[in-house]
């Protein structure tokens, strides 16, 4: 049968990335002090395409991804799953991301008792010419007060849920769990947040919040201290939104660095 996508294209455009997007697909997670944990993900893959070429071969992607998930390996082997990729594509550059959820048990403050906490979490592996690089995401919500309101008020303060949204690069000779991840970010905002909280454990995160006020800036940079200070990571991107409770628009702050 005739090879459409391997024919010749005379538009002289080089493709950075053509792939697929939104493929529905179980995907291994490896867990802190736990067994491994099968989870529902969505996954984008690319690659660069010559300009020499009509199209990519979209089947391709898929069988690779197949493959993988049949040897139980996609979501702990990203670089060798991106690689193949790139090598079926005859590419010279590639992307994998991941995005799915994750539960972690959480026990109340106070009452110590459990309840799965969902994160927003992401997988993602870049080949370009040969260099890979690993990312790991995770959105995070949390509560903050207003130090403002706290200040001005002669009592009570507005306080808000946010949700802090980290992205980090770290040599993949390393290894940093999503768990640890997730309780840096928590210990920068004015109070996690919890899935089931008896009163006991609402009068203790509503004082904690209270003795701990902070602005959307405050959030981030501490947030940033922690990261530059990490001995692992290399690059990181941290973005917080506060989804103010007195106003009708978010306070949001951003942050990308590399480390020298």
């Amino acid at each position: 049968m005739k090879d459409v996508q391997n024919s010749q294209d005379n538009r002289n455009v080089d493709i950075q990335k053509v792939g697929i997007k939104h493929v529905e697909l179980p995907l291994v997670v490896q867990r802190k002090n736990a067994t491994d944990k099968v989870v529902y993900a969505k996954a984008r893959v690319c690659v660069s395409l010559p300009k020499d070429y009509k199209g990519t071969h979209m089947s391709r992607f898929v069988e690779v991804l197949n493959e993988w998930r049949s040897k139980k390996l996609l979501g702990v082997d990203i670089r060798g799953c991106l690689e193949e990729v790139i090598k079926r594509l005859d590419a010279k550059s590639g992307e994998l991301e991941f995005n799915f959820k994750y539960f972690v048990n959480k026990e109340a403050p106070v009452s110590q008792m459990s309840a799965p906490m969902c994160y927003d979490c992401a997988f993602e592996g870049r080949i370009d010419n040969g260099k890979y690089k690993f990312i790991l995401g995770v959105k995070v919500p949390v509560t903050t007060l207003c130090p403002c309101s706290k200040e001005i008020s002669q009592y009570g303060a507005h306080n808000q849920r946010a949700i802090i949204s980290v992205r980090i690069s770290y040599d993949e000779s390393e290894h940093i769990w999503l768990e640890d991840l997730i309780e840096l970010i928590e210990s920068c905002a004015s109070c996690p947040v919890h899935p089931l909280l008896k009163r006991q454990d609402e009068k203790y995160v509503t004082e904690k919040a209270w003795e701990n006020p902070k602005f959307v800036e405050d959030v981030l940079r501490d947030v940033v201290v922690k990261l530059r200070n990490h001995p692992i990571i290399n690059e990181f991107e941290v973005d917080c939104e506060a989804f103010e409770s007195i106003h009708n628009h978010s306070a949001w702050a951003y942050q990308k660095e590399t480390k020298n």
